[in-house]
């Protein structure tokens, strides 16, 4: 992998300033920057009061929310209209997740955006955290969140608080792997003038998970700040757009894996455009992309879209990806590289039984269970010492 040379306010160097050359008004304070908050909703009338709310109780006194309701068919637009405070983007024909993100940002005028989705929220001093974080130079700042259940009970941290963030010039993890450890929608704040060079996100390729494009190709003019502290929640239910309904499915893997060749295609466009060079399969490198890709071929071999993949080359290939990843504890290391060799040796049935224990825990044989946890518990006793 070769990586040209290019240009973003984070690779500027400014001389020093004498008395000659300091402007007049330096002493003055610079007027906080606008945070648009806006909100993506479709059809989540019963939890779109407590994000809206959440939007407006942000105590960044520079903060506009916008919402776009994406042609629901419940009382969102109702809800929606309760609030005078908001501004209201109601379209008329449901155009899907990347269209009501760039409705949305056609009416916003921060200088940092953060794109919310309806079935999570913000802590209140989450815009303010984010502006006192951000730094010349910075293309976005991301975030964890409190995973909760559909009810809004805490269930644990997403990213999970030993996955490590990546920050600064995640380019490179970008060329080479096609992904960089990042977060979810609501879960990143975008500088304006990036935004302003990649939007319209494509509304047909990306019409679900359209933070994927954002998250994607933001890095390409800026360096990436990630703050470990939960700034919201991030709400898991039954009607996610990549929830599991059926173990035995596929098709999770299939869309998963139909959304990494997007963001490869349009990662592989735009990088030409600025002279770098990315490789051939970069999801090759990548154990995540591996997961689902071997998870897919395993399940429902007849509808898996590459057909040339055979369960033991895919097997090896996440063991290496998997095992080379620094950045994961060696617990997680451990169990991936097992699972890997495991999906990608064993006999069909086994290997879907894999597949399914490390998807849905509940599952698993309860020596597994306690397995586990021994093994978790060595991990605490190493980090102790």
């Amino acid at each position: 992998m070769t990586r040209a040379s290019y240009t973003t306010l984070a690779d500027v160097t400014f001389p020093s300033l004498d008395r000659e050359c300091v402007p007049k008004d330096a002493g003055k304070k610079m007027p906080a920057p606008v945070v648009s908050i806006i909100i993506d909703n479709y059809n989540y009338a019963r939890f779109l009061p407590r994000c809206i709310e959440s939007a407006l109780a942000q105590t960044h006194a520079n903060t506009e929310v916008i919402v776009v309701d994406d042609a629901s068919t419940d009382d969102s637009r109702d809800v929606i209209l309760r609030y005078p405070k908001v501004v209201p983007v109601l379209k008329e024909k449901n155009g899907g997740q990347a269209s009501a993100l760039n409705a949305g940002f056609r009416e916003s005028r921060g200088e940092i955006v953060i794109f919310l989705d309806s079935d999570d929220y913000l802590e209140p001093d989450a815009a303010s955290r984010v502006v006192a974080s951000w730094k010349p130079g910075t293309a976005k700042l991301q975030y964890r969140l409190v995973l909760i259940s559909e009810e809004g009970r805490k269930l644990d941290l997403f990213p999970p608080s030993d996955i490590q963030f990546d920050s600064g010039d995640v380019v490179p993890l970008l060329l080479s792997k096609g992904r960089y450890h990042t977060a979810v929608t609501s879960g990143n704040a975008f500088d304006r003038k990036v935004l302003d060079r990649l939007l319209p996100i494509p509304e047909v390729e990306f019409r679900i998970s359209a933070d994927g494009y954002l998250v994607t190709l933001a890095p390409l003019f800026g360096r990436v700040i990630s703050l470990d502290e939960p700034l919201g929640a991030y709400r898991l239910h039954g009607n996610n757009a990549w929830a599991i309904r059926d173990n035995t499915d596929g098709l999770r893997f299939r869309r998963a894996l139909e959304h990494d060749m997007q963001r490869h295609r349009v990662l592989r466009g735009k990088a030409g455009e600025l002279g770098l060079k990315m490789e051939d399969e970069p999801g090759l490198q990548d154990w995540l992309h591996l997961e689902s890709r071997i998870s897919s071929l395993c399940l429902e071999p007849e509808l898996h879209p590459i057909p040339a993949d055979r369960r033991a080359s895919l097997g090896w290939k996440g063991f290496w990806a998997s095992s080379r990843d620094s950045r994961l504890p060696w617990k997680r290391r451990a169990i991936l590289t097992a699972w890997f060799l495991s999906v990608g040796m064993l006999p069909r049935s086994l290997a879907n039984r894999a597949i399914a224990w490390r998807l849905a825990p509940v599952s698993r044989p309860w020596i597994l269970t306690r397995m586990l946890k021994l093994l978790r518990d060595v991990q605490g006793t190493t980090k102790d010492n």
